[in-house]
């Protein structure tokens, strides 16, 4: 089984009407038509309304920022086997771009739990990464899961934490990725730091967390070419072998 992520631009959307539609579509009619093309597993995550208050966690350096990420695990990234999945996302949406990822998961979500087809507790923040220069793979890739994994979970309040690899693009004019994470916080974090970083209360703790957060990023990422994105998380069906 692979794990491929489509990231997705709506583009066609042009108000906000439009926008909730074609998420409900996302959300109903392609997850179905991906589900009966044999996907062991579809989550759908979307920049909604229901994140807007989570706007000034934004980081915006792909111009027209992507609108979410459409996660399907299937038996083979394979052209010839993929090819059904890619042309039922991408008669949904303006623009797409298929990633196959190794998948992490550091934290799994046993605190609040996602209910088939709902949308989960408080937000999902996507950081869509790209590996410095200065750092070569095998360097880039100590750094962030041998050294910055713990502090991540040390510093915040994250209930789930995705780390996802990317292998190779699988579409033509893919942007370069080379990592997307996937963090859920609860809904106090889309506008409170505290809550973010885990120090409600204790505004010491805060700055403790944000300096520890901020010096192992910096060792890593490159702030100039990182996208991050809160989005409402739906896992349509949990992935299964």
């Amino acid at each position: 089984m692979e794990k491929v992520l489509y990231v997705v631009w709506r583009g066609r959307a042009s108000n906000i009407g439009d926008t909730e539609a074609l998420d409900r579509r996302l959300r109903g009619e392609i997850a179905e038509k991906l589900l009966a093309l044999g996907a062991r597993g579809v989550q759908i995550n979307l920049a909604d309304a229901a994140v807007q208050p989570a706007d000034g966690l934004r980081q915006v350096n792909t111009r027209a920022q992507m609108d979410g990420l459409i996660s399907v695990w299937m038996d083979s990234a394979i052209k010839r086997f993929r090819q059904p999945f890619d042309e039922v996302i991408e008669s949904a949406v303006d623009r797409m771009a298929a990633y196959l990822v190794t998948e992490s998961q550091p934290i799994r979500n046993t605190r609040f739990p996602a209910e088939p087809g709902q949308r989960t507790a408080g937000f999902s923040q996507l950081a869509f990464l790209s590996r410095p220069p200065r750092l070569t793979p095998e360097a880039w890739l100590d750094i962030w899961h041998q050294r910055h994994t713990q502090v991540a979970i040390d510093t915040q309040d994250n209930f789930l934490y995705v780390q996802n690899v990317v292998v190779r693009p699988l579409s033509l004019g893919a942007p370069v990725i080379d990592a997307i994470v996937e963090e859920c916080f609860p809904a106090a974090a889309m506008t409170d730091p505290h809550a973010f970083f885990d120090a409600v209360g204790d505004d010491s703790k805060l700055k403790r967390n944000i300096d520890s957060m901020m010096e192992s990023c910096n060792r890593f990422i490159d702030f100039d070419k990182i996208d991050v994105v809160p989005t409402s998380q739906y896992v349509i069906k949990t992935p299964a072998a």
